[in-house]
């Protein structure tokens, strides 16, 4: 039995952070996507429907809690797994039984990327289990 590959998006206006976050990603067997920005994330997402959006919390454009609220909204009934990373805080990584500013995760950008990969297959593994 093949595994599907789990498709995660990375929304961030900073190049570097983007693709840290995308290789590590990839090194752990995601299917990547990419966007520079909530409104580049949003058609993004309408093509790709992955798993997994993780975005900045702030962008031009459009900002990351306008993105979440938006791409969970387009989701209707069946949202993916959407965190806000943001350097705006330094708490540790947490979640909030309802979405907080348009994402159930907040995970602080100063959190190393394979740290912020573990969570997510932790998250995903969660979300599986529950499902069933």
């Amino acid at each position: 039995m093949t595994r599907s590959l789990r498709k995660v998006l990375i929304i961030d206006d900073d190049p570097f952070f983007l693709k840290v976050l995308a290789d590590i990603f990839s090194e752990y067997g995601f299917s990547v996507s990419t966007a520079n920005d909530g409104i580049e994330g949003v058609k993004v997402y309408l093509e790709t429907v992955p798993d997994v959006v993780i975005s900045d919390l702030v962008m031009p454009r459009m900002g990351g809690v306008s993105t979440c609220m938006e791409i969970s909204r387009l989701a209707g009934d069946t949202p993916p797994v959407i965190m806000l990373l943001t350097s705006m805080f330094q708490e540790t990584p947490h979640e909030h039984d309802v979405p907080e500013m348009g994402a159930r995760f907040h995970i602080p950008k100063t959190t190393r990327p394979v740290d912020i990969v573990i969570i997510v297959e932790q998250i995903l593994e969660r979300e599986k289990y529950l499902q069933s």
